[in-house]
């Protein structure tokens, strides 16, 4: 297929990542979110855009070299791919600025006023100085470019001053200087005394601007300019093929190699003088304009997630704190729970720590022989890591399975891993070739003469810091015909040549593809016979070309295809002839929906799963993952409810369409916002025990 059917056929990923990015930015520029929210989420898409450049935008321009098969990757020309991205990037940015100025005055209106170096009063310069004096300078070492034997090396996510050096007495060449700010151990915000107008605050960025003087009064300069750069590396991990060193050691080494990648974006002060920026990309040896951004005077606004807490309650979101599960009160022994009945946790509806809770039971339960893990992510000062130490001390035969490679969190679970290690757990690294995504938690319990697997198969990470925001679904079961595949899959981790079959789990990449397949045909088969035929969709991507293409062929036969997508959607909706029977929203909100769940018609004896994959090539064939069916019926009236809530929200749903406009839902009669109806929900069932 040339690349301009492919275009006409399916989203290139990069450009509807860039459009789930601007319902980020929307989220900002929404005037019913409270204005210190809008902020944060003004930080998000900042993070969330760096780590583009750094993945998506970096891989684009290797396929470039790729040549002709690179199209099938990036489902498009390469090459047009990457130039589309830069205008939409520049687009956006645009939009973000004025975003920005909007709500610097809207801060303003509430009496909380940004200021800089240049307008701040006496009593505030000298609490500048002396702050900056105490707490900044100590972190600060110039490089002096004249003397340095070569231009300093620019971090990946870090902020840089590039400041010039002169003199208005002497006409002597200038000379310049180059200084990290150091946000990574200060931050980024610094709040003033407050006065009578109410809260000052100032970047740190400004701190320094007013202090630079005092770094150089033993040189004969007195005129300062500081502008601000910032460099953005590739990621991707290079592992070598060194048989001497371990698979553990090779990872370290690449962590190492990644923090000196290629730059693949230059971002600069555009109020930085010509010749100043000419140097520094030569000096940096950035090459070509693809990637070379003209910002602000402020870089990195993925610090405004942490802006101070000033202002008024009403300027923030009311926290609605997650609720206990009404059938694990507490003083309740989980397990004794699950012998009796499936129980299904949403977080961040319901609290996640009965799931510490019940890896703690399992660490001094008698009974208890074997407690067995995946993990991908975890949280920094992870309790359930500690949890599983504390049972390897009780005598547990405990067994994690580690996925070193969980991008952006592979140091964080090399330090973990060494530490389970110590105490005496199996550490499994994955299996060769496939990632493990798979989240799963299998305790064997001796009871009588045989032994009882407890289980729980979740869409999401076993951490309890994301699971305050991201929204996810666990279920905690006995039911044999889930826990024996649990248990031959965690045997495959640990003897790879033991794949085992699976009748209940559609477990990737041995099986999930052609089991979703089977099931999308099941639905094309009723339709076509008038039967009743549907699918609902809930992922956070869906780009698999074989996926798009059934589900194209079923939209075809008369299948209502309905998606729920938060990220990247390469199928393009509503498209006459192509897709008439498929709508697709998107909503982004207070929480991160991240659960995954897809249900089918199946003629009328609705079929549901949830899962840890998403429809991607690589998360079907290249990556461990399992899709549970859900078999207890009043668990799927729950998860059914949040589906038709999500569908029902008319306040922070999008319409997706093939043309990426992400207009909201059209608001017709009382509000519908989805992540409150569903916290009422949980709420209500709780009180009703």
């Amino acid at each position: 297929m040339s690349p301009e059917r492919i275009e006409k056929r399916y989203v290139g990923r990069e450009l509807s990542w860039l459009s789930f990015n601007e319902r980020v930015l929307q989220e900002a520029d929404d005037k019913e979110t409270p204005l210190i929210e809008r902020l944060k989420f003004l930080g998000i898409y900042s993070n969330n855009r760096d780590e583009f450049f750094r993945v998506r935008v970096a891989t684009l321009k290797r396929l470039i070299s790729i040549g002709k098969d690179a199209e099938n990757v990036v489902l498009g020309d390469p090459v047009r791919m990457l130039e589309e991205v830069n205008r939409e990037v520049v687009r956006q940015q645009k939009r973000f600025d004025a975003v920005y100025a909007s709500l610097s005055k809207e801060l303003e209106a509430e009496g909380i006023h940004m200021v800089n170096e240049r307008n701040l009063s006496v009593a505030q310069a000298e609490f500048v100085s002396t702050y900056f004096q105490e707490q900044v300078r100590p972190t600060l070492v110039p490089i002096m470019l004249d003397l340095a034997p070569h231009f300093p090396y620019l971090r990946d996510k870090s902020l840089y001053f590039i400041i010039r050096l002169s003199s208005s007495k002497k006409k002597s060449k200038p000379t310049h200087c180059v200084i990290e700010l150091p946000s990574d151990v200060l931050p980024r915000f610094v709040v003033l005394p407050e006065d009578d107008k109410g809260a000052h605050i100032i970047f740190l960025d400004d701190v320094i601007r007013h202090n630079i003087g005092s770094m150089f009064t033993h040189m004969p300069y007195d005129t300062f300019e500081a502008y601000t750069i910032k460099m953005t590396r590739d990621s991707e991990l290079e592992l070598s093929n060194d048989v001497s060193q371990s698979y553990m050691e090779k990872l370290e080494r690449s962590l190492q190699k990644r923090k000196k990648g290629s730059p693949v974006r230059f971002v600069y002060d555009r109020e930085m003088p010509n010749d100043m920026l000419r140097m520094v990309l030569k000096a940096v040896k950035f090459k070509g304009t693809s990637s070379l951004i003209a910002g602000a005077r402020y870089h990195n606004f993925k610090d405004f997630m942490s802006f101070p807490e000033v202002g008024g309650k009403k300027l923030r979101q009311k926290r609605l704190k997650p609720l206990p599960h009404p059938d694990l009160p507490p003083g309740t022994s989980f397990i004794e729970v699950m012998r009796q009945k499936d129980v299904m946790l949403c977080y961040p509806y319901h609290s996640f720590n009965p799931v510490i809770d019940l890896i703690r039971e399992a660490a001094i339960d008698p009974k208890v022989t074997h407690i067995r893990m995946t993990l991908y992510r975890v949280a920094n000062n992870s309790l359930v890591v500690k949890s599983l130490i504390n049972a390897v001390r009780n005598g547990k035969d405990v067994t994690v399975v580690v996925e070193l490679q969980a991008r952006f969190d592979e140091e964080s679970n090399i330090y973990w891993s060494k530490k389970l290690q110590d105490e005496g757990a199996r550490v499994i690294f994955g299996v060769p070739g496939l990632k493990v995504h798979a989240k799963l938690l299998l305790i064997a319990r001796k009871e009588g003469n045989r032994t009882r697997n407890y289980v729980r198969i979740g869409t999401g990470n076993f951490n309890e810091q994301t699971s305050r925001i991201y929204s996810d679904h666990s279920l905690f079961t006995t039911d044999p015909r889930l826990g024996n595949e649990v248990e031959r899959l965690f045997n495959f981790f640990e003897k790879n040549y033991e794949v085992g079959t699976y009748r209940h789990l559609l477990v990737s990449p041995f099986y999930m593809r052609k089991r979703w397949e089977k099931l999308i045909d099941t639905e094309i088969e009723n339709a076509r016979a008038g039967i009743d035929a549907y699918i609902i969709i809930k992922v956070n991507n869906l780009v698999d070309r074989g996926i798009i293409d059934k589900l194209y062929e079923a939209s075809g036969a008369g299948v209502k295809v309905t998606l729920i997508i938060r990220g990247m959607c390469s199928l393009r909706p509503g498209v006459k002839g192509l897709s008439d029977n498929i709508t697709a929203i998107s909503i982004v909100g207070r929480y991160l929906e991240h659960s995954r769940i897809i249900i089918f018609a199946n003629g009328g004896d609705e079929k549901m799963y949830i899962s840890s994959a998403d429809l991607m090539a690589r998360n079907l064939d290249l990556r461990s993952e399992v899709a549970c069916p859900i078999y207890d019926d009043p668990i799927k009236k729950q998860v059914r409810r949040m589906i038709d809530e999500q569908l029902r929200d008319n306040v922070k749903a999008r319409i997706m369409d093939a043309d990426l406009d992400n207009h909201f839902v059209q608001r017709k009669g009382v509000a519908i916002e989805s992540h409150i109806t569903m916290h009422d929900y949980y709420r209500d069932l709780l009180e009703k025990r």
